[in-house]
C-alpha cells in the first residue's frame, strides 16, 4: 500500500514558475514509476511527467516539453514537478500517481496507476 500527498499548488500569473512536491509513505525509488498527471474541468487525466524506477529515466508529455523538469529525492520519498512558464491554460488539479511493471505506451495511461494522491489545484491567471 502507498499512500500519496501532493502539495504546492498555488493561484499564480502567467509566466510565473511553480514546484509540486509529492510524499510516499513507503520507498518507491527503486520499485516504482512516479508520474505527474493533471486534470482541467471537464477534461480527461493526462499524464505529464514520469520517473522510471532507480531514477534514471525521466518522459514529459511532447506539448510541455521544455517547461517541465521532475526530479526525485530518494531519501525522502518525494518527487517534484517543476512547471516554468505558467499559462492559463495549465489550470488544473495536479496528481501524483505510483505503479509497477508499466511498458513505454503505459506511462502515461491513468488506468495503469494502483496509487494516487488527492491531488494540488494549480490556477494561473493571465
Amino acid at each position: 500500500q502507498v499512500q500519496l500527498m501532493e502539495y504546492g499548488g498555488d493561484s499564480v500569473q502567467t509566466g510565473e514558475s511553480l514546484t509540486l512536491s509529492c510524499k510516499a509513505s513507503v520507498f518507491t525509488y527503486s520499485t516504482y514509476y512516479m508520474t505527474w498527471f493533471r486534470q482541467a474541468p471537464g477534461k480527461e487525466r493526462e499524464g505529464v511527467a514520469v520517473i522510471y524506477p532507480g531514477g534514471g529515466i525521466t518522459r514529459y508529455t511532447n506539448s510541455l516539453k521544455g517547461r517541465l523538469t521532475m526530479t526525485q529525492d530518494s531519501a525522502k520519498n518525494e518527487v517534484y514537478l517543476q512547471i516554468d512558464d505558467l499559462r492559463p491554460e495549465d489550470s488544473a488539479m495536479y496528481y501524483c500517481a505510483a505503479g509497477t511493471q508499466l511498458r513505454l505506451a503505459d506511462v502515461f495511461r491513468p488506468g495503469k496507476y494502483l496509487y494516487w494522491g488527492q491531488g494540488t489545484q494549480v490556477t494561473v491567471s493571465s
